[in-house]
């Protein structure tokens, strides 16, 4: 699935639109208040994606034929999990337990005890692999 890639002209666009928050070529922040009024006209009045964003003054052409749809669907399934206040929050970029270890901030013995953890996980592992290649042998 190709993303779409904004010009400079188009975030010029996008940002004059009162419910565009951020731009950058590759994303568009929408507004808070926008997204919740957008999952309410959808849910209560019935009114269609396309008609919802269209209504608040995006060009289609600009954004994608698609785009409504997806928002939409993600913003409605946020909605009726979180309620309103799922959506008001911004959770780009903080996912639960990923990524790298923090190391920032803990003790010497702290660091001594994670490392320690490492290099026995390591050892394990190591041990596991030289069996495994040993019954292959065999």
């Amino acid at each position: 699935m190709d993303k779409k890639m904004f010009t400079q002209e188009q975030i010029e666009q996008l940002l004059k639109n009162e419910n565009v928050t951020r731009c950058s070529e590759k994303a568009i922040s929408y507004s808070k208040t926008f997204k919740v009024e957008a999952v309410k006209l959808y849910n209560e009045k019935g009114l269609t994606p396309r008609e919802i964003f269209n209504q608040a003054g995006f060009d289609l052409k600009i954004i994608g034929k698609h785009k409504p749809k997806g928002c939409l669907g993600r913003w409605n399934k946020l909605f009726k999990i979180k309620g309103s206040g799922g959506l008001e929050i911004e959770t780009r970029g903080k996912s639960k337990g990923g990524g790298r270890p923090k190391t920032k901030g803990l003790s010497d013995a702290d660091k001594i005890k994670r490392l320690e953890t490492e290099v026995a996980y390591l050892k394990a592992e190591n041990d596991f692999l030289a069996k495994l290649r040993a019954k292959r042998r065999e």
